[in-house]
């Protein structure tokens, strides 16, 4: 059994080196270089196919992104736009009670129907309440 050192891998590789460049060695010059000079070239091809591939995934993903960014305003807008329609039954009821209420002042000769309990329009003085909130 033949003990492997670094000088016995270096010899081996060496003389396949070797028998490689001498078997290289049949084919012309120039025949090799021409080889040599297509695979180059096909090889650059590749390369420039992968890169533009990449940069095409980049722009891809990027754009892919912004869109999601895009569903995310929409999904919040949605959520106000549901908000805003949820209170216009409440905005409804607020007009009609008022329509009711000027109605009755309109004919104080008729008797007042006094509205039902809870439904009543009141004037909740903002500017009064605004100071003592500051203070607190």
């Amino acid at each position: 059994m033949e003990r492997l050192t670094d000088s016995s891998i270096y010899n081996r590789a060496m003389s396949q080196s070797v028998a490689a460049s001498s078997r290289q060695s049949y084919l012309p010059h120039s025949a090799t270089n021409a080889a040599a000079a297509a695979k180059l070239l096909e090889k650059k091809k590749e390369f420039e196919a992968v890169a533009a591939l990449e940069q095409a995934s980049t722009q891809f993903l990027k754009r892919i992104e912004e869109l999601g960014d895009d569903f995310d305003i929409m999904a919040d807008a949605g959520r106000v736009h549901g908000q805003v329609l949820e209170q216009w039954p409440y905005m409804f009821k607020i007009l009609h009670l008022f329509l009711s209420t000027r109605e009755q002042h309109s004919n104080s000769a008729e008797i007042p129907i006094a509205p039902s309990q809870g439904e009543r329009l009141i004037r909740v003085p903002v500017e009064e309440l605004r100071p003592s909130e500051e203070k607190s």
